[in-house]
């Protein structure tokens, strides 16, 4: 139900580009949080809802090109997820323990 009055209220009062909300002022008018209106605009976007967005906040996208840009930011935030992630796991090599650890002489006490 939540997702569908956010739904409606981006529709009716943040419709297009020049007209976009900042995702504070949509937590505090729904008494949320920023993981859970995250998570609401993503089941918006699952279900082909235009929620779009850009570095000012969200809006209900009033054409193509809104929606594309979007979907544009969205991949460049996969692609830096991406690198991140093969960083990551380049780290993991300090991590290596397939190496035989064998005790330092005298510093087993048994």
């Amino acid at each position: 139900m939540l997702k569908e009055q956010l739904a409606e209220y981006l529709h009716r009062y943040h419709h297009g580009a020049e007209n976009t909300v900042t995702s504070r002022m949509l937590e505090h008018a729904f008494h949320i949080s920023g993981k859970e209106l995250r998570d609401l605009v993503n089941a918006l976007r699952r279900e082909g809802i235009p929620i779009a967005s850009d570095q000012s906040g969200y809006f209900y996208a009033k054409t193509e090109a809104e929606v594309r840009l979007t979907i544009r930011h969205m991949k460049s935030r996969i692609s830096g997820i991406s690198a991140a992630i093969a960083g990551l796991k380049r780290s993991l090599t300090v991590f290596d323990d397939t190496q035989i650890r064998l005790p330092l002489e005298g510093g087993d006490d048994s």
